[in-house]
């Protein structure tokens, strides 16, 4: 089975070019004048000192706006500038991270291994919970269109089915292992289709066109009454990264107001749109996490020897 999915994995990832991409980026501080991280003592910015670069991949249309009243907190308790940097595609925000482009993010769980394992110099602080009393982490959800006679994993065998993009954690990682465990390749047992982001991933299974089954995270599913949920798996929290290459009292700085705020510290604070429908469907607190939260999927990645998952 591991030479299955690492073999169906790396042919949908391009790893090979990605890595080789990352290795040319690797030996670069930042984007400013620094000429080496060699040393721990090294310290740049992605931009300059009076600016924090906040990096995203959009899982929705409304990612920008739903990050809004988290930057503008960042910025009212530092006294910097944020910078809200939409990456394209996972692969192209684990690039950003590992040329310092970034000075915080917030990542997938796999794409912040993958980021590490390639050299990129960030350190988890946080992860967004979206309810009171939840424990970081969410749900990998396998979803049917409503009314579809699809009721378990087994049933996509030979269906179109929906991905989100080859580096997400709950849209592709996990899935495929699922998949891999039932006995379905997902690269050559079904006919993958990547939405690139979660809710249209929703959209084209509610559809039930270009896509006859797929997969999102729950908190996108939840918003659609045309698909159905016929499995699930819980996923590491997304992690809020630093960037190491930070000067020590910003990253201290960063850490205190990231690591445990929630929603009414920031309605509090006078942030506006904090007090939103909005920002309340996407966050309520932060819970702290650390880089063995994520060994879940160092374990998939060593169980399965996928090549994507190595430095």
């Amino acid at each position: 089975m591991s030479t299955r999915f690492s073999r169906s994995i790396v042919a949908l990832l391009g790893v090979g070019a990605l890595a080789a991409t990352l290795a040319g980026c690797s030996g670069t501080a930042a984007a400013g004048d620094s000429a080496s991280n060699d040393t721990a003592d090294t310290v740049s910015y992605a931009v300059d000192e009076n600016t924090i670069v906040f990096g995203v991949v959009p899982d929705s249309v409304d990612t920008e706006t739903n990050y809004q009243p988290l930057m503008d907190y960042i910025a009212q308790e530092t006294g910097k500038k944020v910078d809200y940097h939409e990456s394209t595609d996972y692969a192209a925000l684990i690039e950003a991270a590992v040329a310092g482009k970034i000075d915080v993010a917030s990542f997938s769980g796999f794409t912040y291994v993958t980021a590490k394992n390639n050299g990129a110099a960030i350190t988890p602080i946080s992860s967004i919970i979206t309810a009171e009393g939840q424990e970081p982490g969410y749900y990998s959800q396998a979803i049917v269109p409503t009314g579809s006679d699809i009721t378990d994993l087994a049933g996509f065998k030979g269906k179109k089915v929906c991905f989100v993009d080859p580096s997400s954690t709950s849209g592709y990682l996990f899935p495929s292992y699922n998949l891999l465990n039932e006995g379905i390749d997902p690269e050559t047992d079904v006919t993958p289709v990547f939405a690139g982001k979660h809710d249209v991933s929703v959209t084209k299974v509610g559809e039930g066109v270009e896509c006859e089954a797929g997969f999102a995270e729950d908190s996108e599913v939840a918003k659609s009454d045309k698909v159905t949920v016929v499995a699930e798996t819980m996923v590491p929290g997304a992690p809020i990264v630093v960037s190491d290459t930070l000067p020590e009292d910003l990253k201290t700085t960063l850490t205190d107001v990231l690591s445990e705020v929630t929603i009414d510290d920031i309605i509090a604070s006078g942030v506006k749109g904090a007090d939103s429908d909005g920002f309340r469907s996407v966050f309520y607190a932060t819970s702290p996490v650390d880089d063995a939260y994520y060994d879940t999927i160092r374990d998939i990645c060593e169980k399965t020897n996928a090549d994507q998952c190595q430095g």
